[in-house]
Parts: structure tokens; C-alpha cells; sequence
């Protein structure tokens, strides 16, 4: 099953790559980041803990899961009324429905430019108008979504409180932000606002912890010298190959890596 929502940092390409497989767990699937929650949606797992510190995007999750059919049909009526005004009016628009709210992201989501998801200083979306058009797609199934999503826990939160619920026989899924063009040693400073070398600091004593409580964690990170440093006296990394998609002039992408690791 592949993600409905376009995600900055998304994983897509991972579960397809050869170097990537999961431990054996017995217990709850955990992902502190979802994003577009492609992992998720790869495994299906029977029972989940999912968050993101997004709160707008967990609306849709929960839009999705417990009233999937008022999404679609919001979604229709955005399909018949798609052009670039009715795009700005609608980027601007305040909705008051989770529905509605929901149908909103997804709009704004497919319709704006490479997927983007940004903000500015108020809290408002404002990327621009993008090439695609289509607001729904012949081979999605939002009641299938919804039926995987309602075996899970799904919340908005900062990444610790969700790994702090990892316990014995559980697998966590950790993929913090940071930019696909991160083999340079400027990485650090151009996530800051984002997730912070602090945040990565966080992130270590939790992952550490959740294994001493016997869960297993998969982490995706930079492939970066400071990230191997600060893992050095946990576990060592895969390097996997993946494409950059960060430009946006596709002649700026080019080949990277991200760095891998499991603890158990």
C-alpha cells in the first residue's frame, strides 16, 4: 500500500531498496516521525503507535481513519473546482470541519508545487501553485487506508513521548528530518530551525532507552560524520543509495546516500 500523502524526506524509495529489511518483533509498530508514512503503509502492522509533531497532518490521519468517506467527497468537489484561483482562495481559506480541514491538506498537498509543505511566521500554509492536477487518483482506496489506520494509536506530539511507550517485543521506526542533500558538512546548520543537533541528542537518549526496555529501533538518519560519531557506542550503519530530490531542477539532483542503523 503506498502512502496518500507526498512527504519531504518520505520513504518510499527505501522499502523498495534491497538493503532494507525489518527485525523480527512481536510486539507494536512505533513511528515517532510518520510524514507520509511509508514504512507504515509497507508493513501494515497489526498494531501501531503513530505521531508527528505535526498537528495539521495528523488531522488528516484521523480524518481518514474515522470518516474517510466525508474526505473523498470533499476531495471531489476540489477536482471540479481545481484552477489556479480557486487554488489561492483555497490556500488562504480557514475550514472548521476535520473533514473539510482534512480534504484541504490533501488539496493543497497534490496540488502545490514538488509536494512541498511549508509554512510561514503565522502558521500558514504558502507554497505556490504546482503542474499537477490531479486531486484524486484512479487506484486509491481511502476505505482500505482507513481500515489500516483504525488498528493504530495515532497522536501529535514531540518524538519522545511516542518512543517512551516502546516497550519489550516492540519495533521502532525512527526517521528525524534532515535535508536529502546532507553529505556535506553544512547539514546540521541547515536543518537548526527544524530539528536541531539538540533534537538529535534527545533522539539518542530515547532510542537508547527503548532498547534497554528490549524494543528493537530502525533508524534512518544522515549519512554524516557527526551522526556516526554520536552512534559510534551503539551500533554501526549501512550505507543505502538513494536518489536526491531536494531541487528543483531536476539537472540539480543527484545520487546520495543515507545512513542506516539497527539496535537490538
Amino acid at each position: 500500500m503506498k502512502p496518500f500523502i507526498k512527504w519531504a524526506g518520505g520513504k518510499r524509495w527505501l522499502v523498495s531498496n534491497p538493503c532494507f529489511s525489518v527485525p523480527e518483533y512481536s510486539g507494536r509498530y512505533i513511528e515517532p516521525f510518520l510524514g507520509g508514512g511509508a514504512v507504515y503503509f509497507h508493513l501494515r502492522p497489526r498494531g501501531a503507535i503513530l505521531s508527528d509533531v505535526n498537528e495539521k497532518l495528523i488531522e488528516v490521519y484521523l480524518a481518514i481513519r474515522d470518516d474517510w468517506e466525508k474526505v473523498e467527497s470533499e476531495l471531489r468537489t476540489m477536482q471540479k473546482r481545481h484552477s489556479k484561483e480557486y487554488y489561492y482562495k483555497e490556500r488562504s481559506r480557514r475550514r472548521r470541519a476535520l473533514h473539510k480541514r482534512a480534504a484541504q491538506f490533501l488539496y493543497l498537498n497534490r496540488t502545490c508545487w514538488n509536494g512541498l509543505y511549508r509554512e510561514n511566521l503565522k502558521g500558514e500554509f504558502n507554497v505556490p501553485i504546482g503542474t499537477k492536477n490531479k486531486v484524486l487518483f484512479e487506484d486509491e482506496d481511502f476505505s482500505e487506508i482507513s481500515n489500516v489506520l483504525k488498528t493504530a494509536d495515532i497522536m501529535a506530539c514531540d518524538f519522545s513521548e511516542t518512543i517512551s511507550k516502546a516497550c519489550k517485543g516492540d519495533l521502532v521506526f525512527v526517521d528525524p528530518p534532515y535535508t536529502t542533500a546532507h553529505n556535506v558538512n553544512g547539514f546540521v546548520k541547515y536543518n537548526q530551525k527544524i530539528f536541531s543537533w539538540g533534537d538529535q541528542l534527545r533522539l539518542k537518549a530515547s532510542i537508547r532507552e527503548a532498547v534497554e526496555k528490549g524494543a528493537k529501533v530502525l533508524l534512518t538518519n544522515a549519512d554524516h560524520n557527526s551522526i556516526h560519531e554520536l552512534y559510534s557506542d551503539m551500533s554501526g550503519h549501512v550505507s543505502v543509495n538513494r536518489p536526491s530530490v531536494i531541487s528543483g531542477v531536476s539537472a540539480a539532483r543527484r545520487k546520495t546516500t543515507e545512513a542506516l542503523y539497527v539496535f537490538e
